[in-house]
């Protein structure tokens, strides 16, 4: 119990923090000008630093980044408490009332015999949650259309496509896949000659789908790919300037090619 208090007293010392960042009364000027959408794009950067900490397992990083997380939670929070929306109480009630009411066999006199029960169970009560037909809620294009809303989308792509293709609705063969690539990419060339912004976009993003079927039939995770790519190209960025004493915007587009092949040189060594 004595942890249990202390994380308590805690909870409440980063609540009352938060709420003197938002304070009119001498609070930060930053803190003031949120809105829970201008916050948007750092939930989804501390979610993915917290991913990354764990990745690395290196406990220290991962406590501060999973405080970085709950920081965006309680501040959430506050901005709803302004406003009379909601509070924290009602976040940790209702996460707390919904995982009871989803595990009746651990809260309740359900009996579970494997891990697909639970699944199903929890698929039934959520449904019913939400006051729709189960039936409805397992139609494929019901559990698409959450993967598109919730998912990056990278991941929601992938996802979508794997359930599309268990139901058959897949090419025969690879070679599809690459015609299918073809026919996006000369697509969206030719938008990008003729055709406004908006459509410009939307064949990038068929295109973007197409790579990601090849990635999926040749069973390869394109986001560890991309991010891989991040990775070497922010490497190779850092052994550049670690080569030269002045900052790579003097250089010449030929001499930063240069300094490129000889990082990416070395960097093939060392690994």
């Amino acid at each position: 119990m004595e942890n249990q208090d202390e994380s308590l007293v805690a909870l409440q010392e980063l609540i009352e923090v938060v709420a003197k960042l938002r304070s009119p009364d001498g609070g930060c000027p930053w803190d003031l000008a949120q809105t829970a959408q201008t916050l948007i794009p750092y939930v989804i950067e501390e979610a993915y630093e917290v991913v990354d900490a764990i990745k690395g397992g290196d406990s220290a990083a991962i406590a501060e980044e999973l405080g970085d997380l709950l920081l965006q939670v309680v501040l959430q929070a506050q901005i709803a408490s302004e406003s009379g929306e909601f509070s924290l109480k009602e976040i940790t009630q209702g996460i707390s009332q919904k995982l009871i009411r989803r595990h009746p066999h651990v809260f309740g006199d359900v009996s579970v015999a494997s891990v697909d029960e639970v699944r199903q169970n929890w698929e039934q009560i959520k449904a019913a949650e939400k006051g729709e037909a189960f039936a409805d809620s397992q139609k494929l294009s019901a559990k698409l259309a959450r993967y598109g809303r919730t998912l990056p989308p990278l991941t929601a792509a992938m996802k979508i496509s794997q359930k599309a293709a268990a139901i058959g609705f897949e090419w025969e063969n690879i070679q599809g896949v690459w015609d299918k690539f073809d026919e996006e990419l000369g697509e969206f060339q030719q938008a990008l000659a003729e055709e406004t912004p908006e459509r410009q976009q939307a064949e990038l993003g068929d295109l973007l789908f197409a790579v990601i079927q090849l990635a999926r039939w040749h069973n390869l995770d394109p986001s560890a790919a991309l991010q891989g790519t991040n990775q070497r190209f922010v490497q190779r960025l850092e052994k550049m300037e670690a080569a030269v004493d002045r900052p790579l915007s003097d250089y010449s587009l030929d001499e930063l090619e240069t300094l490129w092949q000889q990082a990416k040189a070395q960097l093939a060594k060392e690994q």
